[in-house]
């Protein structure tokens, strides 16, 4: 481990873990529009407007560029406490640091399992896992394992001083 991850006595550097949180939704914003709801303008509204499902219910699809606003605002939030996360357990467990895609790939698994295992039957999204298409679950694994060497790599620029 680099001597210059002082983990313990600073707080992280909140900046890299909102950047890498901005770098994550919008992997994740580029994945979704390309597999399911398109780039443009309507897509993109849709795409946001589901997220805000998992706090409006179906209300969300009549709430305009509102509801999607909204969605924007919950994925960013989302993805940066991934970061958020990964940052506060690897200072106090630093091993979690030293290799980035020997950790951040199971996390990514992580992510994908606690979205679809937790959040979404919790939120009013109304939703239960299905493994009707194995193909795009694969694709999704495939893109939050990516995720989570996202978070590593910046929960170790969140760290390093």
């Amino acid at each position: 481990m680099s001597s210059s991850l002082n983990h313990t006595s600073r707080s992280p550097a909140w900046a890299q873990v909102l950047l890498g949180g901005l770098l994550v939704a919008l992997g994740d914003m580029s994945f979704a529009a390309t597999l399911w709801f398109g780039w443009d303008a309507a897509g993109m509204v849709r795409l946001f407007q589901t997220i805000a499902v998992g706090v409006l219910g179906p209300a969300s699809f009549d709430g305009g560029l509102q509801s999607a606003g909204l969605g924007v605002l919950l994925h960013v939030f989302m993805a940066t406490l991934f970061v958020l996360i990964y940052t506060l357990v690897a200072r106090r467990y630093t091993g979690l640091l030293s290799r980035i895609w020997t950790y951040g790939l199971p996390y990514g698994v992580v992510l994908y399992l606690v979205m679809n295992f937790v959040v979404l039957p919790l939120s009013r999204v109304n939703a239960t896992p299905s493994l009707k298409h194995p193909d795009w679950i694969a694709w999704s694994v495939l893109a939050h394992m990516l995720f989570g060497v996202i978070c590593v790599v910046f929960a170790r620029r969140a760290l390093r001083r």
